[in-house]
Formats: structure tokens, C-alpha cells, sequence
């Protein structure tokens, strides 16, 4: 079965940098985009950045565009989303997504807080 497993969230200074990681299992990682999104508490989960199945396409949120890199491993079965000049406002916990046959799987999420 689909299974999708965030980590590398943590507590960082507003400027600093973290990576996750989404480690994929279950399913041919290299044949889908996967998709980052993030939930702030009392907010509705939101886009975040998405990579195309060999890694040639990347979007970003407006938010995030500049300050986000996304990337991928089809070797490693691992999607990442390098986060620098981290701000409060990106507080949140964060998801990586797959979609099967208009089915969507997610991870149980990784939280980020940005605080002084």
C-alpha cells in the first residue's frame, strides 16, 4: 500500500533553514509527481511546491518561490523541500502528497515552528 513518511521539521529561528525529507513506499515513486502542502493551525492545508516525475518541472507557491527548493531521488524513493530564510508565517505542518487515479495518499505530516 501507499505509504508516505515526512521528517526533518523542528523548531528554527525566523532566517534559518531546514530540509524535509518524504520517504515513499509502496508504489513506483519514479512514475508520480509528488506535491508538498502545508496547514497552519486554523487554516486550510495549502499548495506548497510540486516536482515533476524526473524532476524537470517544479512550481511554488507565490509564498514560498525563492526561499523553497524542491528535489527528488527516484533512486531513494525520497522527495525534499529545502526551506531557507524560514519566517513565522511558515509555521505550519507539513505534508507530502501523491495522487493515484484521482486518489489522494498523504504522510502523517512533519511540524515546522518558526519562532525567536
Amino acid at each position: 500500500q501507499v505509504q508516505l513518511v515526512e521528517s526533518g521539521g523542528g523548531l528554527v529561528q525566523p532566517g534559518g533553514s531546514l530540509r524535509l525529507s518524504c520517504a515513499a513506499s509502496g508504489f513506483t515513486f519514479s512514475s508520480y509527481v509528488i506535491r508538498w502542502y502545508r496547514q497552519a493551525s486554523g487554516k486550510e492545508r495549502e499548495f506548497v511546491a510540486h516536482i515533476s516525475r524526473l524532476g524537470g518541472i517544479k512550481k511554488y507557491a507565490d509564498s514560498v518561490k525563492g526561499r523553497f527548493t524542491i528535489s527528488r531521488d527516484n533512486a531513494k524513493n525520497t522527495a525534499y523541500l529545502q526551506m531557507n530564510s524560514l519566517k513565522p508565517e511558515d509555521t505550519a505542518v507539513y505534508y507530502c502528497n501523491v495522487r493515484q487515479l484521482q486518489q489522494d495518499y498523504w504522510g502523517p505530516g512533519t511540524q515546522v515552528t518558526v519562532s525567536s
